[in-house]
């Protein structure tokens, strides 16, 4: 009977300290302060480029509250280094575009931590269209968030 219980308690137990932590680190508003500097959000829609686990649309829904459509889209010339893309002459990273409202985009940055470990860009896609794209804070950058 304690070895039933033991196993209740784990199977309910991880999945709601994964909700937890996902609520905490992705979506509650204790853990991110948006910085100043950063210029408000124009009223959307905002198209913006995923290439990492915001393809998911599970991911998509967990952040801003639902999966909503996507379309595939090719950046041209970056390659994905890690958590970031470089410029890289040739190559091509291939991932989605999604179309967000202002209140959306506002959940994106708090995920992607806006001014603290990402800024986000307007890059021209392979199809010529414009995109919000989330690129990695140069490390000085960084270095400075943290203190």
């Amino acid at each position: 009977m304690r070895r039933l219980h033991l196993l209740l308690a784990t199977l309910l137990g991880l999945p709601l300290a994964l909700a937890g932590w996902l609520w905490l680190t992705m979506l509650s508003p204790f853990t991110y302060d948006r910085p100043d500097h950063l210029p408000p959000i124009e009223a959307g829609p905002h198209e913006v480029f995923v290439y990492g686990t915001l393809r998911s649309g599970l991911v998509r829904w967990i952040v801003t509250g639902r999966a909503g459509e996507s379309r595939p889209a090719e950046l041209r010339d970056f390659r994905r280094s890690a958590l970031d893309l470089e410029e890289a002459p040739g190559e091509r990273v291939e991932g989605e575009v999604i179309t967000v409202s202002a209140e959306e985009l506002a959940r994106l940055d708090r995920y992607e931590r806006l001014g603290l470990r990402y800024e986000r860009v307007r890059l021209t896609l392979a199809d010529g269209s414009d995109a919000w794209v989330y690129r990695r804070l140069p490390e000085e950058a960084l270095d400075g968030a943290r203190l």
